[in-house]
């Protein structure tokens, strides 16, 4: 079906001479106007061209043409980067990690993380779409062989975006719940008063005292206390399906006109959760105890610096809140501006990110201080990580705050816009490469909303198996193996399959030639981000696979105090090696299809397509260089386009 379409986009143009030829030949199934591997696109045509130019075409030429949209300005990209990367994990994971990591001190492996392995597999990702202006399926026209890249990244977004978005659910239950007066999970609510008061809950004297906060999250939201495990899911919670099904509609709407609807959206939601983090920020200078809780929060245990969990930590921590590897920036990379700077974009979206996990952690340890002295207990008895700490912990330190209902409030949709944008991300991901491979759904608006709305209905069924009693043990599996070493995989072989295969010194190159007047500072940046693709990258990719899979061999996965078993181990350690062997699956296609030694077919399947450097009209003035055509790929490969037909004739035409 691509095939035929891209050969009537080569013979489809009406009549009208050399000129429409050219324009026509200069358009692909994308549709991106551009010159293919350099050709000028005013480049006089053969006559066998001129003649095949003026054959009538059996369908219009437009319908031919899938024009591939653009972000409205400069700041919509740049704020719907930011807004993907920042996300729960800068309010959740990172205080967390600082302060169980050394305090302060964590910030050193932290930030040599960040410039080690961070920004330069960032810049990479976003060089790659933008180049390439395509999604991370369609990208490895550069390299066929690393197609099956693309396809774990799509594996990896696929689990993401479900149980994702089942946060977002807890966030409505939890911003609806704080509309109450008083808020049902302080001491004040009448039906807390017993659990107060005695400080227990159940008849047992022997079990751990639990505070109202922690009774309402497991009975009230989770009912975690009805399920008995993995194997025993129980009934679905329908107020939190209602809050799933609102929370996916939401996500329809603002994606249903793709990034011209999701790029308007973002001015908000990108720019809301640090007026709150600033107002949180002053409230909490303002508490007593708050010194108490910052203090906890950047004092330095220099020790720990020797601690290979540190490291690994850190590591984890820039991988997961840059989201990296999973196709949402490649995605978005697409629809710039062929000569947008991604240097630049790449220093301040990363810089960005981190510095706003490092302010998050005022505003929540100076609340968590006056909680503790409130409490009258140490600041680390109260702190806790990932859902514990945004449901538990803060809820009950937003409760000992005068007019405790405005705060909540604020709170909770702080966190609703820091879920929603990253969920955009890696919604865009998958969106784009479906779309890419489909280009048809591109043509008709209707046919997209529906491919659109199918998606979100089908995570939002999938999801339901979360918002079950035992739901919370499905989201923590999958929560721990979706971007765990599969992840780490897939980055480690997009560093070495660009380094190495399509070429570091040309990858430089590409990114040099994007910038319109690159600046001298930009050329001599990338000597030093070549230096980490080739070297330090991989490598310290290579120590964090080694440490997860020795930290998964030695440690149980667990929810608090339930251990799972073997078997669902098993089934998340499935989950992660799903993602990454599409690598070597697509690979063993790929060579299998060539013809020729199996040398010969390795270094035919790792030859770009004739295809990959078609790029938008903003490269019309670099199209004057001449570039020899390389080879059309079988169609298994990627979807074809009409470049991958006219390039030959090119070549006919100018020895002609």
């Amino acid at each position: 079906m691509q095939d035929e379409n891209g050969k009537l986009a080569a013979g489809g143009s009406p009549a009208g001479g050399g000129t429409a030829a050219a324009a026509q030949n200069s358009l692909n199934l994308n549709g991106h106007t551009a010159p293919s591997n350099g050709h000028n696109p005013a480049i006089t045509p053969t006559p066998q061209q001129q003649s095949d130019s003026q054959t009538p075409s059996p369908m219009p030429t437009s319908a031919a043409v899938v024009p591939r949209d653009q972000w409205g300005g400069k700041y919509e990209f740049l704020l719907s980067c930011l807004g993907y990367c920042v996300g729960l994990g800068n309010v959740w994971r990172f205080p967390y990690l600082c302060y169980r990591n050394g305090g302060g001190v964590f910030l050193i492996p932290y930030f040599i993380m960040l410039f080690v392995t961070g920004v330069p597999l960032f810049l990479m990702e976003l060089s790659l779409g933008q180049y390439g202006s395509a999604g991370p399926i369609m990208v490895w026209k550069c390299c066929p062989l690393l197609k099956g890249i693309g396809i774990g990244m799509l594996c990896v977004s696929t689990l993401v975006c479900l149980y994702y978005n089942v946060i977002i659910a807890w966030t409505f239950y939890y911003l609806g719940s704080s509309f109450q007066s008083p808020l049902p999970w302080s001491c004040d609510a009448a039906i807390n008063a017993a659990i107060c008061g005695n400080g227990t809950v159940g008849n047992s004297s022997l079990e751990r005292p639990r505070s109202p906060t922690e009774v309402f999250w497991n009975e009230s939201v989770l009912g975690v206390v009805n399920s008995e495990g993995l194997h025993d899911p129980g009934p679905v919670r329908w107020p939190l399906a209602l809050c799933l099904l609102a929370a996916w509609i939401i996500i329809f709407l603002c994606m249903l006109k793709g990034i011209r609807s999701s790029g308007k959206v973002v001015y908000v939601t990108a720019t809301f959760p640090y007026i709150i983090l600033i107002v949180l920020i002053i409230r909490g200078a303002t508490l007593e105890g708050s010194l108490q809780g910052v203090a906890f929060y950047l004092t330095p245990d220099w020790s720990r610096l020797a601690n290979a969990q540190v490291w690994n930590d850190a590591a984890s921590q820039i991988f997961y809140s840059l989201g990296i590897g999973v196709g949402g920036l490649l995605s978005m990379a697409s629809y710039n501006k062929f000569d947008n700077n991604v240097i630049r974009d790449t220093i301040m979206i990363t810089v960005g990110n981190c510095s706003t996990s490092f302010f998050a952690g005022f505003a929540i340890f100076s609340i968590l201080g006056h909680m503790a002295w409130r409490k009258g207990v140490p600041v680390g008895e109260v702190a806790d990580t990932g859902p514990g700490l945004a449901f538990v912990a803060y809820p009950e330190a937003l409760a000992l705050l005068p007019g405790s209902v405005f705060w909540s409030i604020m709170f909770f949709l702080m966190l609703f816009m820091l879920g929603i944008d990253t969920l955009f991300g890696n919604m865009e991901g998958i969106t784009t490469a479906v779309l890419d491979e489909f280009p048809n759904l591109r043509r008709n608006t209707l046919h997209k909303s529906l491919f659109l709305g199918t998606l979100c209905f089908a995570f939002y069924l999938m999801g339901l198996l979360l918002v079950t009693n035992g739901g919370i043990y499905w989201f923590t599996l999958i929560d721990s193996f979706s971007t765990s070493f599969g992840l780490i995989i897939i980055t480690l072989f997009m560093c070495i399959g660009i380094s190495f295969f399509y070429g570091v010194n040309q990858f430089c190159q590409d990114i040099i030639d994007m910038i319109c007047h690159c600046p001298p500072w930009c050329s001599k940046v990338l000597i030093y981000f070549k230096a980490c693709w080739v070297f330090c990258t991989p490598f310290l990719l290579l120590f964090i696979l080694i440490y997860i899979f020795l930290e998964m061999y030695n440690t149980p996965l667990h929810y608090g105090s339930y251990v799972y078993p073997r078997w669902g181990k098993g089934l998340g350690v499935c989950m992660g090696a799903t993602c990454c062997l599409q690598i070597l699956i697509w690979a063993v296609v790929a060579i299998s299809r060539e013809t020729g030694t199996l040398k010969e077919r390795f270094k035919k399947s790792i030859q770009p397509l004739n295809s990959w450097r078609v790029n938008n009209q903003n490269s019309a003035a670099r199209s004057e260089q001449h570039v020899e055509p390389e080879r059309v790929e079988a169609p298994f490969t990627v979807t074809l386009t009409d470049m991958d037909f006219t390039a030959m004739t090119w070549e006919t035409g100018s020895n002609a």
